[in-house]
């Protein structure tokens, strides 16, 4: 099965370099072909991709957003698999091979995410989650739901019902590692362009279940990823709005009910609430950090 790992970057050069290094060491069984979708780097970073991973292929573009960017590729593949995958990760040794090996089990499994870990060792939990509801989404951002002792219902949304080190089938995986099968994404179509940055992965998971496509937690893949380390660990106003237009276009699309309008207003009410919050904290930290 030929693999195409697309990675989009926009102004993260060191972290870009040790993700192309990780590749470069851990070829996969089958052929492997790696392009870098450079979006509008304010940094070296295309220039660097040139000069030390001349094998890689570069396609250079203004910030147009993570999603567009990802499906310049996408829609030029022409291989059988196609891994999404951030700058700020590294592959560790076997996980190219086993998630293509869990792609390869079931025909009808059309994405396969792995278990990503922080540079602490922790299990990133968005590497496993369940579709979220008003009630656990809540309970996730107040950090109710993410406790030990939370209930399956403000807990759901870390798809507790599956074992850290299980593998099965999931609701969504991290849009840092998405190893998807190139029939599956021309029956479901590319990334959704509505969503600037965040939140395309969880549309596209629940897009490839709506066309009966299974996509499926591979543990025995392990992956480092750096999150945050690109914006400083605090996301940027434009960031914090992307993220949070992203949540109230995902609710909209998928979970709005048509005759409860009170229920909407309230959920719209409490992402602008949290994107206030939000925007607030960021602030905060900057002004400290400028002292």
């Amino acid at each position: 099965m030929d693999l195409e790992v697309i990675i989009v970057s926009h102004g993260a050069e060191a972290l870009l370099r040790n993700c192309l290094r990780s590749l470069e060491r851990l070829p996969a069984s089958g052929e492997m072909k790696v392009t870098v979708v450079d979006s509008g780097s304010p940094d070296g970073t295309p220039d660097m991709v040139e000069r030390e991973f001349p094998a890689v292929d570069l396609v250079r573009r203004e910030n147009i957003g993570f999603s567009a960017a990802n499906n310049i590729a996408l829609r030029e593949s022409p291989a059988d698999a196609v891994l999404l995958l951030n700058p700020d990760t590294e592959v560790y040794e076997g996980t190219l091979d086993a998630s293509l090996a869990r792609l390869r089990s079931d025909p009808r499994i059309g994405m396969v995410g792995c278990k990503l870990v922080t540079a602490s060792g922790e299990l990133d939990h968005a590497c496993k989650r369940s579709f979220p509801t008003p009630l656990s989404a809540l309970a996730h951002f107040t950090g109710i739901g993410r406790s030990d002792d939370a209930s399956e219902s403000l807990g759901q949304y870390r798809a507790t019902h599956l074992d850290d080190d299980e593998p099965g089938e999931i609701d969504a995986v991290n849009g840092a590692f998405m190893l998807c099968r190139a029939e599956a994404v021309r029956e479901v179509g590319l990334l959704d362009e509505g969503y600037w940055l965040y939140m395309e992965d969880l549309d596209w998971c629940h897009r490839f279940w709506d066309a009966s496509w299974k996509v499926f937690y591979e543990p025995a893949g392990v992956a480092l990823h750096v999150k945050g380390a690109s914006s400083g660990g605090r996301r940027r106003p434009k960031q914090e709005i992307a993220f949070h237009r992203g949540m109230g276009r995902f609710y909209r699309r998928f979970d709005a009910p048509e005759h409860n309008p009170l229920l909407n207003l309230a959920v719209y009410a409490g992402i602008g609430a949290k994107l206030g919050v939000s925007l607030t904290r960021t602030a905060a930290a900057r002004a400290g950090l400028s002292r």
